[in-house]
């Protein structure tokens, strides 16, 4: 056993024996970073963590919270009570402190948790690192907004900061640097993670970032009239009202069954593009200014675009076949978009353009990306392209550009094409239609011990050596602010600017090249001037 005393109290550890069969490690599970978000405290901002006498065991996650998994479809009421975060390292009293990474799981704002059934950390922390894993509210626990004083909104980022407050107060007892601090997140935990960077309320509490996959600019991280859609859900629970604090003391006093996986649209456009790769209901959100803390200011695209970037290093990227995930609702979303194929037309446009230029564009896209093909099962291979550039790709690949030119810090780009068994989703849905690449979420397998998918270690295996580049890429970004600060990897990752564009394609083989994607992102930079909106 271990134990530490945190500025709430004592916590006693475990020592466990890592899977690599390379030794033991610390484990810290489910320790309180702020006080239960119930009762009253529901849809508001985090409060701070209540101390506790003697010594609280650590040995088990806190419960998840209240969600509808998107891709079980299983509903785990969990509990409100869930700001709990993990904290795993080799060494709890080093020589010289350890930098941290805190990681942001994904889910789509909406399902998730930081437990190690998905986020082991046997493979991180043997390369000198100590690793936090968080939970924080989702959907509308942690995304409802009222544009009100009381409920803003975004009280599940701020969930996230509260977890970078606590880290900085107590990282250090566990062996950790509080001045070395790396947020890295997956999909819409990327999204967080880069959010990060826009943020006031963040700034100073971490040095870098890595963005998986997502970036708060992209469609599906963006929140559409949050208000209405508050007051569209009240009414959708049976409260018709205009009355904000009416509306906030009926969803106070629900039972939380009541309020999981609601889906209250409040245009005709999103009864057809609700899916998890184009809109969730429940996202960050821009706050009204009542003369509190808020998380954002201001839009996250005209934000990345005036360059309003902390200064932080930033590591970015995406898998090589991010859309083959989409590949499981694909037969029955198809047949929707052949009938209403302005859905295929990315939501920023739908959103500020006339039905008429939307339309338009939306014929552009069909043809350049189905040609005369109905979009059915039998393109399944255009559309995961599709999905890939309109959901990711071209979102991602702007964020990093405007990062860069704001000259925020050291930028990093990468693509991820590590390919062998651990490839769960791009081989169990890919290879049944003979599509070949990594899909979205295969990349985790090589940087977590994801413990639910009972994958084997074979040691003298490629995927082993894979993993280990992997980790050791991102772990040396976590330490020095470069991925690559000698040769011990037998290459060189040049920085990312916006003339030379260097990236790097991490697969089995390290490669280095340029111009990634260069079609992709100037095809999509002319739908958005053909629909006259600049971005």
């Amino acid at each position: 056993m271990a134990k530490v005393e945190v500025e709430q109290g004592w916590l006693e550890g475990e020592i466990l024996d890592l899977s690599t069969g390379d030794g033991q490690y610390y484990s810290f599970k489910g320790i309180q970073y702020a006080a239960p978000p119930v009762g009253t405290l529901r849809f508001k901002a985090p409060q701070p963590p209540l101390p506790w006498e003697g010594v609280r065991e650590a040995n088990k996650h806190g419960k998840c919270c209240p969600q509808k998994n998107i891709m079980t479809e299983k509903i785990d009421l969990g509990s409100e009570d869930c700001l709990f975060l993990n904290v795993y390292t080799k060494e709890i009293n080093p020589h010289n402190p350890l930098p941290v990474m805190i990681f942001i799981h994904g889910g789509g704002f909406k399902s998730g948790s930081g437990n190690v059934a998905l986020y082991g950390p046997d493979y991180l922390i043997e390369h000198g690192v100590v690793l936090v894993t968080i939970n924080y509210r989702l959907e509308i626990f942690g995304f409802l907004c009222l544009d009100t004083e009381e409920v803003p909104g975004n009280a599940g980022l701020k969930d996230q900061v509260a977890a970078l407050k606590w880290i900085q107060k107590n990282i250090d007892k566990f062996g950790g640097d509080p001045n070395n601090v790396t947020i890295i997140g997956e999909s819409a935990g990327g999204a967080s993670a880069a959010a990060h960077m826009l943020s006031p309320m963040s700034k100073g509490l971490f040095k870098r970032v890595i963005s998986m996959s997502g970036v708060p600019i992209c469609d599906w991280a963006l929140a559409f009239e949050p208000r209405r859609r508050a007051f569209a859900l009240g009414k959708l629970l049976g409260c018709n009202t205009k009355d904000p604090q009416e509306l906030l003391d009926f969803l106070q006093n629900l039972p939380v069954d009541k309020l999981i996986d609601k889906n209250p649209n409040i245009i005709a456009f999103e009864d057809h593009a609700n899916n998890f790769l184009k809109m969730y209901h429940f996202t960050p959100v821009v706050e009204k200014d009542f003369g509190k803390d808020h998380f954002l200011t201001e839009h996250p695209v005209d934000a990345v675009k005036n360059g309003h970037f902390h200064k932080a290093d930033l590591l970015g990227g995406y898998t090589s076949k991010e859309g083959i995930l989409s590949i499981s609702i694909l037969e029955t979303l198809l047949p929707i978009y052949e009938k209403y194929e302005e859905c295929l037309v990315p939501g920023k446009i739908i959103l500020k353009s006339t039905p008429g230029k939307v339309l338009e564009l939306a014929e552009k896209i069909r043809k350049d990306f189905f040609g005369i093909k109905p979009l059915s099962i039998e393109t399944i291979k255009e559309a995961v392209t599709y999905f890939s550039e309109s959901s990711f790709l071209y979102d991602i690949d702007k964020f990093i550009k405007f990062a860069s030119d704001a000259k925020c810090g050291n930028v990093y780009k990468y693509r991820f094409s590590c390919f062998s068994e651990r490839n769960i989703f791009g081989t169990s849905l890919g290879e049944q239609y003979d599509i070949q690449g990594v899909s979205h979420l295969d990349d985790l397998m090589y940087i977590f011990d994801v413990k639910m998918a009972r994958l084997k270690l074979d040691k003298n295996s490629s995927s082993y050596k894979m993993i280990q580049q992997t980790c050791k890429l991102f772990t040396n970004f976590a330490k020095y602010g470069t991925p690559t600060p000698d040769l011990s990897l037998n290459v060189n990752w040049p920085e990312y600017d916006t003339k030379e564009e260097y990236f790097m394609d991490i697969a089995e083989t390290l490669t280095v090249d340029q111009h990634l994607n260069a079609k992709c992102i100037a095809y999509w930079d002319n739908i958005y001037k053909e629909a006259n909106i600049d971005y």
